[in-house]
């Protein structure tokens, strides 16, 4: 079903990405890649983004390669990019790339780069 929700493109998706800056545009999808330092990694990054995609009902197309994960986002019903995948985009980069820091002083987290990018 068509809904009416307002899709953003241009100079307004631009805008809405200044948060976002790992995040880009291209053919109607909001994009994004991540660089892992393998399998292991690659699988939790997918695994994480599903649950976050299954909390909020609503689920990006994702390719899943050794050493990274494509990520694409689009409100299909309406047609393109919309608050919705926004707001899923900023959940799901601030789920992936969190380390512990600040209130978190007895967690010291995963050592290297295992998220490159």
């Amino acid at each position: 079903m068509k809904t009416h929700e307002p899709v953003y493109d241009g100079m307004a998706l631009s805008a809405k990405l200044v948060g976002l800056a790992h995040w880009s545009h291209r053919d109607g999808w909001l994009q994004r890649e991540f660089k892992t330092d393998g399998w292991r990694t690659t699988m939790l990054v997918v695994n994480a983004i599903a649950f976050v995609a299954e909390a909020a009902n609503h689920h990006p197309d994702m390719e899943v390669h050794w050493g990274s994960v494509v990520v694409r986002l689009q409100t299909h019903s309406a047609g393109g990019v919309t608050d919705k995948d926004l707001q899923l985009a900023d959940r799901i980069e601030i789920t992936v790339m969190w380390r512990p820091m600040g209130k978190f002083p007895s967690l010291e987290g995963q050592p290297g780069a295992w998220i490159a990018s």
